[in-house]
């Protein structure tokens, strides 16, 4: 069969083609597609009954018509090559090259319909993973094996927040087994071309490889992507043995060509016009990441989340939120304030941040003063809530004091330059900087030996002329 073209095809919309059922043709198996000026374009099969076979393509149907399009079932699952040599490197959304450099060269190509870790084999995430983002770091640290997503809106920095997190991640002492995986789908030009011009200029690219699908491409390549982009983050975390972070942006993107895919194919539709098999189709893809016991490479995501109307109820993030360990979520209301990264405390959260930190991995103080700083700013949150009622003049000298931390806290410790990195100490020392603007009767969650160690006393006023 594979020698064997078809002309089959009854009808070609939206990135589909529907043909005359082939026999021997299975679920998954790669498509060779000739169009009638004799360019070929690449599909898969994505649903095959007695009847019908319906097939995805990846460079879109646009211009094809079925009546003279020819196409041939190579008999096997869509596969991607791979190298050392990815590393450095611009491919699309199905691992083709789109930096105008050659082709890799390699007998290795694996089917990029890998399957989630067995949970059996899977190791506990462990071992702190630098961000050089103190609102990451300090309050809701990253750890290898996790999956830590950002949930987004509209016109927030996202896209500025993970390319800064792709420059500065590092682990620790271990720089040298360190690479990163970036995907990005449905992104402007202008986007694309900052992301590439930025890893480039901070010198990071050579550890990079990036997985582009653009806005004007075909909005089926999204489908994908993401499954392209950790075929190969798996082949350098366990083929290579290296500590891979893979960062996903926008995976809104990805659900909606999902749901334009499923209303194509007739799917019964469910929240918002989703396919009822929305939380299973990214929990393949989030399940991906994780360690394996007896491998020595571990894959970390960041998926990007951007939330319909600041809703983070919308069924995205929401499906999100149970599948991955925790959250960082932007504010608008930073945003609108001035501040960078925009990250709002509150409502954001790493459920395995307590495995990756402390006296073996970062600084041994840092549960406790992270537990300390999260305490007094949600007090500093409530006295401006109280402030906004009766007036900030009728406060107590106490609840004074906590606003000015609240401010003291959004303007230093979450806000911070764009090209700012700060290693875990600057974040931990900048922690305590600020504690010391509240008195030391107040800081309940730390211990003696760490308020006599850090706590800056108050400096004595000078004497009166």
């Amino acid at each position: 069969m594979k020698d064997i073209e078809y002309r089959c095809v009854d009808a070609a919309r939206g990135g589909l083609m529907f043909l005359r059922a082939v026999p021997g043709v299975g679920l998954g198996e790669r498509v060779r597609v000739v169009d009638s000026h004799g360019q070929e374009r690449t599909g898969q099969v994505i649903r095959a009954t007695e009847e019908l076979l319906l097939v995805q393509v990846f460079e879109g149907t646009d211009h094809l018509n079925p009546e003279e399009t020819w196409v041939r079932f190579l008999g096997e699952p869509f596969h991607i090559t791979l190298a050392p040599g990815i590393l450095g490197r611009v491919f699309n959304g199905i691992g083709q090259p789109r930096d105008q450099r050659p082709e890799l060269l390699s007998n290795l190509r694996r089917n990029v319909n890998g399957s989630p870790v067995n949970p059996a084999a899977r190791a506990y995430p462990r071992e702190f993973i630098e961000t050089g983002v103190s609102a990451i770091d300090g309050l809701n640290s990253l750890v290898r094996g996790q999956k830590l997503p950002i949930f987004s809106g509209s016109g927030l920095p996202h896209n500025e927040l993970a390319a800064q997190i792709v420059r500065q991640a590092r682990l620790p002492g271990e720089e040298s087994d360190f690479a990163i995986v970036f995907a990005a789908m449905g992104m402007s030009h202008n986007e694309a071309r900052f992301f590439e011009e930025n890893f480039e200029a901070s010198g990071v690219l050579g550890k990079v490889a990036m997985f582009i699908n653009l806005a004007d491409d075909p909005v089926i390549e999204r489908l994908i992507l993401p499954r392209t982009a950790l075929t190969a983050a798996e082949y350098l975390a366990f083929d290579r043995d290296m500590h891979v972070l893979v960062v996903i942006t926008d995976m809104t993107q990805y659900a909606s060509a999902l749901r334009e895919v499923a209303t194509a194919k007739g799917d019964v539709p469910s929240r918002k016009g989703y396919p009822g098999y929305l939380y299973s189709d990214l929990a393949e893809i989030y399940e991906r990441a994780g360690r394996i016991k007896a491998r020595h490479g571990s894959i970390t995501m960041v998926p990007v989340v951007s939330m319909p109307s600041d809703d983070i109820t919308h069924p995205i993030p929401d499906l999100t939120g149970y599948i991955t360990e925790g959250q960082i979520v932007l504010s608008r209301e930073l945003h609108n304030q001035g501040v960078y990264p925009p990250i709002n405390i509150p409502p954001s959260l790493s459920r395995l941040m307590k495995d990756g930190i402390g006296k073996d991995h970062t600084r041994e103080d840092h549960p406790r003063v992270a537990s300390q700083i999260y305490a007094s700013y949600a007090r500093a949150l409530e006295v401006r809530n109280l402030a906004s009622i009766i007036g900030a003049e009728e406060l107590s000298s106490s609840d004074q004091q906590y606003l000015d931390f609240g401010s003291s806290f959004e303007a230093r410790f979450v806000g911070q330059g764009a090209e700012e990195g700060r290693s875990i100490g600057q974040t931990l020392d900048l922690c305590w900087e600020l504690l010391s603007q509240l008195p030391r009767q107040e800081l309940t969650r730390v211990s003696e030996a760490d308020l006599a160690r850090y706590y800056v006393s108050e400096r004595e006023e000078a004497p009166a002329a």
